[in-house]
């Protein structure tokens, strides 16, 4: 609808107007509005393949890659370009920061040689073994462009492998190595290929490439361990959810950019940045902000990892298009993208073998070790270990005179680097990964959206590039759909023990008797007064007392029977209280390793539940 406008002119003497305009009104970009629709339908394209592909038992990103690439051959459809620097410093560091920071570091240190074996060592020889495939098959490429492209098809993508594994019920210790790999290997791999274009160039030789990689390893975990420190300090200082988390969402950037630009791997930068923040945000961010946050990255990761395998899909006929008006062969580069992936799987089979043996050998030597740490155990369990630690306050005692305060500090110390080197054998003797977990473990390198993205940042003065994109896409799509779709078969045939229920019900059922503890101290203390120095009424006491442990479900405040405003503040402070001497023994227990991430989560994601609402409810009883 148009609209008429006035406009007046200001003469010498006087004013009168000069007429009424006729324009039309503010109106969108038509390529803004088709960005937006196309957004729009993405993500609800996303959301239903995801809940289809659920009912039918299917990872999201197969079964959107698969739509994808139907999509793409259907007239009218928009063939979104997505610059592959976008993937990789936009899409690819807020997609490890969330998988990192959900990841327990115990579990991370604890799987660390499996880990830097499948992230590391095999995708360097994937590299090797590629590079030298693609110059056999394409005499033309050099050298240098064949190891680049070796070094695009080396890392795997975990998110098809763990989703179809957690809903198969493959052990935590398979689906924890699995996620391991998928965030360290993509840095390992990005360093490789930017080695290979820097050999094509012929700047670099091969120590150099080796100092290269120790360098960007080296100050990457460097720059991450700064960035993860440096987030939960000044996060804690925030009291508001959105603050908190609307800073979260920076942190992946904040590591990834200066890791880059002191030429290190930006996105292993990202990796420590997050274990880092997951392992210290029950220390210092406030429970509400935790939950926020995890609901928030879960939605983010979510759309992003989905979104990109649907662009991949998508991309496939810009891809072929373009390889025919360069007058290159299309079977060409099917025939060459399946003998690389072939080699890349018979690779990833050799090279499990003997990992899985020298696992076997850890647990050979943890078997023999544990003898001698239950003699030590019991030695130190006879004798006072220390100060006592008042897991209210969490600080010390301290009693005695100053030499004796060391000899005891450092006799709990010991005591505690007994404990966990205790509860690391105990991890590696019960969950122990025998040859089904070798043959699941074989089976899981799938290539994703990573491999297409890293291909298409090859020079563009590369010998037929289209051709060599084109057969990364062909190595990513085989990967993922075939062993993608015949990954529960595979979990299914070698018939894998699922980690054992009981033992994890028992599991939590104990932590939680350690936390009762914790909060039965509180209770307890002759010495309990309220913020203001007058004693807690007798009967808030035994509620508290009653309430104090970890429910299932969200349980309502109770109410005193005259409805008195002073009792329900005496509950929520006491309450309170007792919470966070419940967390800080929590801490005290993840220090020791004795328990299972598992329970430690569960143990958790209960006292974060219930701090948050007992938090929210004391912040709107509070008057402004």
């Amino acid at each position: 609808m148009y609209k008429k406008t006035c406009v007046l002119s200001y003469r010498l003497r006087r004013s009168r107007p000069l007429g009424c305009q006729t324009t039309a009104p503010l109106k969108v970009p038509g390529h803004i509005v088709e960005f937006t629709l196309v957004a729009a339908v993405g993500v609800i394209s996303i959301v239903a393949v995801a809940a289809f592909s659920q009912k039918l038992g299917v990872a999201a990103p197969l079964s959107l890659v698969v739509v994808g690439i139907g999509l793409s051959y259907v007239p009218g459809v928009p063939h979104p370009e997505l610059d592959p620097e976008w993937v990789l410093a936009g899409v690819l560091p807020p997609l490890l920061y969330s998988g990192a920071v959900n990841m327990p570091i115990v579990d991370f240190r604890r799987n660390l040689k499996p880990i830097t074996g499948l992230a590391v060592v095999l995708v360097a020889a994937s590299t090797l073994g590629s590079g030298w495939l693609f110059h056999t098959l394409l005499p033309d490429i050099s050298w240098p462009a064949a190891f680049a492209l070796g070094a695009v098809v080396s890392p795997t993508d975990a998110v098809a492998a763990t989703s179809v594994g957690r809903r198969l019920g493959l052990p935590h210790r398979l689906l924890t190595v699995l996620e391991g790999e998928g965030l360290v290997n993509d840095a390992s791999a990005l360093v490789l290929l930017r080695s290979a274009l820097a050999a094509v160039a012929g700047t670099v030789s091969l120590w150099g490439i080796a100092g290269e990689f120790v360098y960007a390893v080296a100050v990457a975990v460097v720059v991450g361990l700064v960035v993860g420190q440096v987030n939960v300090r000044v996060r804690g200082r925030l009291s508001d959810p959105v603050l908190n988390t609307a800073v979260s969402f920076v942190i992946p950037f904040v590591a990834f950019v200066p890791a880059e630009e002191f030429h290190a791997s930006g996105v292993l930068a990202v990796v420590v940045a997050g274990l880092v923040t997951g392992h210290q945000a029950p220390r210092f961010l406030r429970a509400q902000d935790r939950l926020t946050e995890a609901t928030n990255w879960r939605t983010m990761a979510f759309l992003l990892e989905n979104a990109v395998f649907l662009l991949m899909g998508l991309g496939l006929k810009t891809l072929v298009d373009e390889v025919q008006r360069e007058h290159l062969d299309v079977g060409r580069a099917v025939v060459v993208g399946l003998a690389a992936s072939a080699l890349v799987i018979a690779v990833r089979m050799v090279f499990t073998a003997p990992l899985i043996a020298a696992l076997h050998g850890d647990t050979r030597r943890a078997a023999r070790v544990k003898p001698r740490l239950a003699h030590i155990q019991a030695r130190l369990d006879g004798g006072h270990t220390g100060p006592e630690v008042d897991d209210r306050a969490g600080t010390s005692r301290r009693r005695g005179s100053g030499p004796r305060l060391d000899t005891e500090q450092k006799k709990q110390r010991f005591a505690l680097r007994i404990t966990r080197i205790a509860a690391d054998v105990e991890f590696h003797l019960n969950q122990a990964l025998d040859w089904r977990g070798g043959v699941v473990l074989a089976w899981a390198g799938m290539r994703g959206v990573i491999t297409v993205a890293a291909a298409q940042t090859l020079p563009e003065d590369t010998p037929d590039r289209p051709l060599l994109i084109l057969i990364a896409f062909v190595v990513a799509a085989t990967t993922l759909l075939l062993q993608g779709l015949s990954l529960p078969v595979v979990i299914r045939k070698v018939k894998i023990p699922a980690d054992d229920p009981q033992q994890l019900r028992d599991d939590v059922e104990q932590l939680l008797g350690e936390l009762a503890l914790a909060a039965r101290d509180v209770l307890d203390d002759r010495l309990l007064h309220r913020a203001d120095g007058k004693d807690y009424d007798p009967q808030i006491l035994e509620q508290v007392r009653a309430d104090s442990r970890i429910p299932s479900n969200a349980a309502q405040i109770p109410r005193a029977p005259h409805e008195e405003a002073d009792l329900q503040e005496q509950y929520l402070e006491l309450r309170l209280r007792v919470l966070a001497a419940e967390s800080q023994r929590l801490l005290a227990v993840r220090e020791k390793g004795t328990y299972s991430s598992s329970a430690l989560s569960r143990a958790q994601h209960g006292l974060d539940i219930e701090s948050s609402r007992l938090q929210q409810l004391a912040t709107a009883d509070t008057p402004d």
